[in-house]
């Protein structure tokens, strides 16, 4: 049968038994956790595309974004404390759909992860060549090193963007020689990220002239499907911002009544996110305007374009927000305040290395997990002998996104990497409804709430931000899709673990595992 290979939950709960951790974290502990994982790269690097595509109707953009990953944060709460082992959604799916399904997520997954880490890379290089290199050293970078080519959305005169090229091979290197974050590191992170935050709102609000947020949605509200413009549209785009929350999810076996704990973590970090993002786009918009530059036709460009490219190219263009390769930063200097601007431009080029890293580790233990199950070839799950890292598909994983950060922009990566996030919190929600009735027994350290209304939302709200994508984005995830069903059905079917009759759980990069006969479950 097509769909009929489901890998047993009771192997999988045994494995996580095994691994079962003492209950130490509180809601405040989790809220932080929440916090220090959402605040990076979206709202440092996304403000600028998510004002060309809004206008000031970035507020509502972050809002709508930040309803829907509520809900959908609610539906991992549930699975991840249910099954907390590796994989993430690809095993989630595994457990509940069978294996197609759970390849898709997991070919989904792999994209979203090495995308999202272009897209980061790409943010960072903005603020190394206009903080670090411009304003510190005086030195203006190359057009044709500081950026990818026009005809792939760069700016004109680019060729590469060899800052983010050298980001993405540095961290790819680092992780092979097997560097993982400290708590105390982390902690270090977080700290400089909301306090830079705390700052710039500090500075702006008190600027803030009513006149420019008018017209408060120069786009509309819904600019079509496909469109990626207005609030919705911008939505669609900076919900980059606030992907990272799944992790309080995964910290619920480790909770402390995590019934009432792990929704306050979860909802409570959102919440104040979504409030201080908000907060970020009304002080940067009516301190300097926001408003997007707008086509012939009445249209915004789109960001990322070849269009938009050459009026920021324009003098009289220059020094808006939507033009902007360090947004936040660039508010600042504007106001008054360059010290503190390239305080905070300092704050950005520290603090998203530790994000990429992040998400190229993320990125290789999907990978790695897919191979360890016979899906992907096994040869791409070697260990380093002395480093004990999966030294094969880091390389590879770092290639490809150090070639997408060299010559594509932060906004169309990021649309791109959305497309895979959505899916994969679809399937989440839809796992977890199936689970209800397949395995209603099992123990929840965490019920959703009101899960008839939260999972029908999350998949509604994930489908619709979806569709609001730029038509170009959407293409990519089908396109992509199509990729791995062909090799699906060439090669991973056939040299499926769990095809062959074996269910391996795995529950750790450096190779804990347990195989089970399929006759003897």
């Amino acid at each position: 049968m097509l769909f009929g290979r489901i890998k047993p939950l009771d192997a999988i709960l045994n494995v996580a038994a095994k691994k079962s951790l003492p209950r130490t974290l509180g809601a405040f502990q989790l809220m932080l956790f929440g916090i220090g994982c959402v605040i990076g790269t979206g709202i440092f690097v996304l403000t600028a595309a998510g004002a060309q595509k809004a206008g000031p109707g970035l507020m509502l953009a972050f809002a709508i974004a930040g309803a829907i990953c509520i809900v959908a944060a609610l539906c991992y709460a549930e699975i991840a404390a249910m099954i907390p082992v590796s994989g993430s959604a690809y095993t989630y799916t595994y457990a509940t759909m069978g294996e197609l399904l759970a390849w898709t997520v997991g070919w989904a997954l792999i994209l979203e992860y090495a995308v999202a880490a272009s897209a980061v890379s790409v943010g960072w290089s903005g603020y190394f060549a206009g903080t670090i290199l411009n304003e510190f050293l005086g030195i203006q970078l190359p057009a044709w090193l500081a950026a990818g080519p026009l005809i792939l959305g760069g700016a004109p005169g680019g060729f590469i963007n060899l800052p983010a090229l050298v980001i993405a091979l540095l961290v790819t290197w680092l992780l092979v020689l097997g560097t993982r974050e400290s708590a105390l590191f982390n902690t270090v992170l977080v700290a400089i990220k909301v306090t830079a935050l705390t700052v710039f709102l500090v500075l702006t609000l008190p600027e803030i002239e009513m006149q420019r947020f008018n017209p408060l949605l120069p786009a509309g509200v819904f600019g079509g499907f496909g469109s990626g413009i207005g609030a919705v549209g911008a939505a669609a785009t900076i919900f980059f911002a606030y992907v990272g929350f799944d992790a309080v999810s995964t910290a619920a076996e480790e909770t402390k009544n995590p019934q009432r704990n792990v929704p306050i973590g979860l909802v409570g970090s959102l919440l104040f996110c979504t409030v201080f993002y908000i907060l970020v786009a009304a002080g940067a918009i009516g301190s300097i305007g926001g408003q997007p530059i707008m086509g012939p036709d009445g249209i915004p460009f789109p960001a990322g374009s070849e269009e938009l490219a050459r009026q920021c190219a324009l003098p009289q263009y220059a020094g808006m927000l939507v033009c902007s390769d360090e947004a936040l930063a660039h508010v600042l200097r504007e106001i008054g305040y360059s010290g503190i601007g390239n305080m905070l431009g300092i704050a950005a080029f520290v603090a998203l290395p530790s994000v990429i890293l992040v998400l190229l580790f993320a990125q290789t233990r999907i990978f790695f997990v897919m191979s360890r199950d016979g899906l992907l070839p096994e040869g791409l799950s070697k260990v380093h002998p002395k480093w004990n890292t999966p030294y094969i598909v880091t390389y590879i994983t770092g290639a490809v996104v150090a070639v997408g950060a060299a010559f594509l922009p932060v906004g169309q990566l990021a649309d791109i990497s959305n497309g895979g996030t959505l899916y994969a919190f679809m399937m989440v929600a839809i796992a977890v409804m199936i689970l209800r009735r397949t395995a209603p027994g099992v123990k929840r350290h965490f019920r959703t709430p009101a899960l008839w209304l939260v999972g029908p939302a999350t998949i509604l709200g994930c489908i619709f931000l979806f569709l609001n994508l730029p038509f170009l984005a959407m293409l990519v995830l089908p396109i992509w899709a199509a990729i791995g069903l062909v090799i699906y059905f060439a090669y991973s079917r056939g040299n499926s673990r769990l095809g062959r009759g074996i269910v391996e759980v795995v529950d750790d990069v450096e190779g804990d595992e347990t195989a089970i006969p399929l006759g003897e479950r």
